[in-house]
């Protein structure tokens, strides 16, 4: 069968359209880089909190989410003088690297809300240089490999780390998500970048978000969740006019039954900020542990 010219050009036209009306279509269109990410179990999201508190904020989350802890000890893990207690918080939905620094904390460090183990530093960074990051801090060693910092558009901090010995941490029961707040200007060009080096993909886009899930009930917003072998990452896209604690909570923490986890929290010395609410499919709070790290906690409806 032969096909008219003029109906092929309109099929095609139409195909077009279609590819670039789909946010799920355009978002995912970046082009992939080379994989460097290790799994979500090394995605830690980064705590600072005083000395004096250091301890009962790592007994507190254990408490609460189950699992164990690295030795403590007392390094410098910036590439200019300082010195910090540091733990990591092993837990089944997801893990922290705890700070208390004894000194003063190097700018900028402290902004960078998690720190993703890569396969190959410089790799690394070249991938989220090529893909609109900009390196705040290069790549520097510290006593058990290197680091590096960067930032995204729209101006979300991430470490990557790199370890002489590669580390090995058990499968996560739940994997967390990374919370970012980004403003509308920046969100597509900071998914793009964060999609074409993480491998990633966007499993949901979603322009009327119930607003109740940002502390604005009655009125609607942007999420963006997406997914890689870093892990979660749910993006807030708002106008920055958020009641507290919103935008202060680094991660989302996922539960078999919420009102159990927030009861052994509480029990633990952490107090709840945001109480539970029904909203996507899930139950949510916000809770603020002691030395004021700030998280959520969510559980699917009717487990909580």
């Amino acid at each position: 069968m032969i096909r008219k010219p003029e109906l092929i050009s309109l099929f095609a036209i139409v195909s077009l359209i279609a590819n670039i009306s789909s946010p799920l279509a355009t978002l995912n269109a970046a082009p992939p880089t080379a994989g460097v990410a290790v799994g979500p179990q090394y995605d830690t999201t980064h705590v600072y909190v005083s000395p004096e508190d250091f301890n009962r904020l790592v007994a507190s989350f254990v408490a609460t989410f189950g699992g164990t802890t690295s030795k403590q000890g007392v390094f410098t893990v910036t590439p200019t003088p300082s010195m910090t207690m540091s733990q990591l918080v092993l837990t089944p939905v997801g893990t922290l690297s705890v700070f208390g620094f004894k000194t003063p904390v190097p700018y900028p460090f402290g902004l960078e809300r998690t720190g993703y183990l890569v396969t190959n530093m410089d790799a690394a960074v070249r991938a989220a240089q090529a893909n609109g990051a900009d390196v705040i801090v290069s790549p520097f060693n510290d006593p058990i490999g290197r680091d590096a910092v960067i930032q995204w558009p729209g101006g979300v901090n991430m470490q990557l780390y790199w370890h002489t010995t590669a580390p090995s941490y058990q499968q996560l029961q739940t994997v967390p998500e990374n919370r970012v707040y980004v403003s509308a200007a920046k969100a597509d060009a900071f998914v793009h970048s964060f999609l074409a080096f993480s491998r990633g993909k966007v499993m949901s886009d979603n322009r009327q978000a119930p607003g109740v899930e940002i502390g604005r009930p009655g009125e609607t917003y942007r999420r963006i969740r997406i997914t890689s072998t870093f892990g979660k990452l749910a993006m807030q896209v708002t106008d920055g006019h958020l009641p507290y604690p919103y935008g202060h909570e680094l991660t989302g923490y996922e539960v078999a039954n919420l009102s159990a986890t927030i009861s052994k929290a509480q029990a633990a010395g952490a107090s709840v900020l945001v109480e539970p609410f029904n909203s996507d499919g899930r139950s949510a709070a916000i809770v603020k542990f002691p030395g004021g790290y700030i998280c959520e906690i969510h559980a699917a409806n009717g487990r909580e």
